[in-house]
């Protein structure tokens, strides 16, 4: 979250990084503006009122000592008035701070000097591809269609439980979903993250830290009861660990990751696009997010990417990186680069992870802060990414590993598995 004193010092350079975005934040930084100037004046009668009564209130103390109790009674006339005003006052405060806290909110990240300007996905730049794209035969079939063939995955059964989009994994579906998480973990934790297991419910709090809430309310299952949030991604929880805490710079970086059931309301539309595994309102994902100094976190950003890449490496699946466009850039990130493998019975680029630096935007809403050798007392910068979101990674396998034998498993996962062959 962007505050009110970055906003007057970098005015101009914001509303032009904004832009890349397609957000035309000029009228409400001047409405900002005039808003804490007000909050600052109403503040300045607010001092001066509690001032000039504890003066009076020294002065009819002294009044009363010295026998002179008339004059005493006259001046707490006074004072009466100027506790009722810095009453008055105290709403005022209160209503300014909660409007411009409201107004924050819906300020989206400063885009980072990489984002390329664009409207949509078609403006992302591709900056990395590899592998090859296997040649099917005619008879290859689509990740939904394997999973019905192969017994994996049954979508139906999931639709009875409990609707579209909760699908039930079976046999060596579920296996193979077992696999790809306890290797996603022994990858991340070989490379120096602490693993954690946390919670799948979080507080208004968490949501509002991370930057899902008021942004993605919608898109995330509330529990009215309890008034708690069902998570879209581990990020959300695993972030929230640090909330309110100084850190010392000796601590940094921090790096977690963590594997949980993420639940999204999005998935709404329907098609070819949206089938199977394609989109979920259920699914597993396993998260990396890491808490660094702003002078280590675009290398750490490129550590991330490299991670990412290994593993996609060693599944040998065919994928490319894009940087994310303004317009496709997501609320809280000042820079993402997406993952996508592509599927090859579809035809199409899936998106498998999202690898993003957040600066002090989560930071400063969470206030979380370390200090620096010298004693300075410094945000920190977040970051997040996939490693890896599982529904389209195990399309991305049934598809590109479908042969006319059955489907092959990648020999990284084979020591996981258990077997090398769904027939």
């Amino acid at each position: 979250m962007l505050d009110v004193k970055q906003i007057s010092t970098h005015k101009d350079a914001f509303i032009k990084a904004l832009k890349k975005r397609n957000f035309n934040a000029e009228d409400l930084f001047e409405k900002l503006l005039k808003l804490d100037e007000e909050r600052r004046q109403t503040q300045k009668q607010l001092d001066d009122t509690l001032a000039e009564s504890n003066q009076l209130s020294k002065e009819i103390g002294a009044l009363f000592k010295q026998g002179k109790a008339d004059e005493a009674n006259a001046i707490k006339e006074k004072t009466g008035a100027l506790k009722e005003n810095s009453k008055q006052l105290n709403h005022k405060m209160e209503s300014l701070l909660t409007e411009l806290q409201d107004l924050l909110y819906t300020i989206p990240n400063v885009p980072h000097e990489l984002v390329p300007a664009g409207q949509t996905e078609d403006d992302n730049q591709e900056i990395y591809s590899k592998g090859d794209i296997p040649k099917l035969s005619h008879k290859s079939l689509p990740h939904w269609e394997l999973a019905k063939k192969y017994d994996l995955i049954d979508f139906e059964l999931g639709n009875k439980i409990t609707g579209a989009g909760f699908p039930v994994f079976k046999g060596k579906g579920a296996k193979l979903q077992r696999a790809l998480i306890t290797y996603f973990l022994d990858k991340n934790t070989d490379a120096g993250y602490q693993e954690v297991q946390v919670p799948l419910l979080v507080n208004e709090a968490s949501g509002y830290g991370t930057g899902q809430l008021p942004d993605k309310e919608g898109q995330m299952y509330h529990v009215t009861g309890d008034n708690l949030y069902l998570i879209p991604t581990a990020e959300v929880p695993i972030t929230n660990i640090f909330r309110g805490n100084m850190l010392n710079e000796s601590e940094l970086p921090i790096q977690l990751t963590g594997y949980t059931a993420c639940f999204r309301r999005e998935a709404g539309s329907y098609g070819a696009h949206v089938r199977g595994l394609n989109r979920l309102h259920q699914f597993d994902k396993v998260e990396l997010v890491n808490l660094t100094t702003p002078e280590q976190s675009y290398q750490m950003l490129d550590d991330m990417v490299e991670h990412v890449k290994d593993i996609l490496d060693e599944l040998k699946l065919p994928y490319r990186i894009l940087r994310l466009c303004g317009g496709d850039l997501g609320f809280t990130s000042a820079l993402t680069y997406d993952f996508e493998v592509f599927s090859t019975a579809q035809d199409r680029w899936l998106e498998i992870s999202s690898v993003s630096n957040f600066e002090t935007f989560q930071a400063n809403r969470l206030k979380i802060r370390y200090k620096s050798a010298n004693q300075k007392k410094q945000l920190v910068h977040t970051l997040n990414g996939s490693s890896l979101a599982l529904p389209r990674v195990i399309a991305g396998i049934l598809e590109n590993y479908q042969t006319d034998e059955g489907i092959k498993i990648p020999e990284v996962l084979v020591p996981y598995t258990g077997f090398e062959w769904i027939k």
